[in-house]
């Protein structure tokens, strides 16, 4: 199964790996995909996304009927309505609000992904189901450590989803997952890993990299957004002068972070971070991180969030990763791939077995054959604050 321990290089290696562009559930269901949820530990966390309002019960505002139903299939409105506001509140979330004439679509689409993934898991076996219970309970714990109790927290509440909730959707979304390799007879050998891996060599290059710390004071209200006045901003740059002196005159620079930074992600890592010059960060701070010398302070550098000081502690030169580290990665993805080939016969063959029945005219798809529904966006958790460009 796929590692958890690096989050952030799991997101670069779905990157790397294969470049998709068709939306699918398959996407959902692997297991590398699970780990788009985790916040990087080494990345730049969030600071100025507000979280979107939890849903009112849907079934206050419209009656609950049935909108779809087969065998071992039923959609009630409310199921339907809760998804279509928790994928809307998700979206905005990431400033990409989805447009009201976009609306119909995206409910048709959300529809048929219910329905499709209430047929992969009633396929699931009970023991497929006790593996996604205890994987998902599992890599909750382990996001729990990595973020600390209060991000992981912010997290769930940006996702706009509990614990718990997430955990059951974790689990049902590994036991169909495990379902569809079983059925689908995937096999993925140690010698696929390899052959893939020495056939793409490009694809496992890991480019120069800077290990960086940096202490963050924001120009912008982070529950508001709204940008502090003047004489708050230079209260602030006077502050981050005088951190300045101190960290020069030779202070513990991630004592100081802890102490003063306004990056959220301080608590977990003393404001410290490894990238790359093509990581998606505000290019004032990456230029200046990747122009010092190791354990040099920077001057003061002003970004779009606020005044940053920054000390490099290591350059990472470029380098290819060893298989051994990437393997269960590939395999992962190699998994999603073959998956995702069979998944549309599959699907319309366990639709057709069921007699699925849309009772709503204006859900049922005008063209073609049912479709799987949209990707969602990247979790909020995967958005950076700091040094992240919008």
């Amino acid at each position: 199964m796929l590692e958890w321990s690096d989050c952030e290089s799991v997101l670069k290696s779905k990157a790397m790996f294969m470049n998709r562009t068709t939306r699918s559930l398959v996407l959902l269901l692997s297991a590398a995909a699970l780990a788009a949820w985790c916040a990087p530990a080494q990345t730049l966390a969030a600071t100025n996304a507000l979280p979107p309002p939890r849903p009112t019960n849907p079934s206050d505002l419209f009656p609950d009927t049935v909108l779809a139903k087969g065998k071992g299939v039923e959609i009630k409105r409310s199921r339907l309505e809760e998804e279509v506001i928790r994928t809307k509140g998700q979206y905005a979330a990431q400033g990409r609000p989805i447009p009201p004439e976009q609306t119909p679509l995206v409910e048709q689409q959300i529809l048929e992904g219910l329905i499709q993934f209430q047929l992969l898991l009633a396929k699931a076996t009970p023991a497929d189901k006790l593996s996604g219970k205890e994987f998902a309970e599992k890599k909750m714990e382990e996001a729990k450590t990595q973020l600390g109790e209060e991000r992981l927290n912010q997290q769930l509440k940006l996702a706009n989803i509990t614990r718990a909730e997430q955990v059951s959707q974790w689990a049902d979304k590994l036991a169909a997952r495990n379902m569809l390799v079983r059925e689908l007879k995937i096999n993925i050998t140690d010698e696929n890993v390899k052959k893939f891996y020495d056939d793409n060599p490009a694809k496992f290059e890991q480019p120069e990299m800077v290990r960086a710390s940096h202490i963050l004071l924001l120009t912008n209200d982070p529950n508001t957004r709204a940008e502090l006045t003047k004489e708050q901003k230079e209260a602030k740059h006077k502050q981050m002068e005088d951190l300045l002196k101190r960290a020069r005159a030779g202070e513990d620079f991630a004592k100081l972070a802890k102490e003063f930074s306004e990056d959220p992600g301080v608590k977990q890592n003393g404001g410290e971070y490894v990238f790359s010059r093509s990581d998606p960060l505000v290019p004032e701070f990456k230029t200046a991180a990747f122009s010092l010398n190791t354990n040099q302070v920077s001057d003061i550098v002003t970004t779009q969030y606020g005044y940053h000081i920054i000390k490099l502690t290591e350059k990472i030169p470029a380098k290819k990763i060893e298989l051994a580290k990437v393997s269960d990665r590939v395999k992962e993805d190699l998994i999603s791939e073959a998956v995702q080939k069979q998944l549309p016969e599959y699907y319309q063959k366990l639709r057709k077995e069921a007699d699925i029945q849309i009772l709503d005219e204006r859900l049922k798809p005008r063209e073609g054959p049912a479709g799987p529904p949209p990707s969602p966006p990247p979790r909020p958790a995967d958005t950076k604050s700091g040094a992240k460009s919008e």
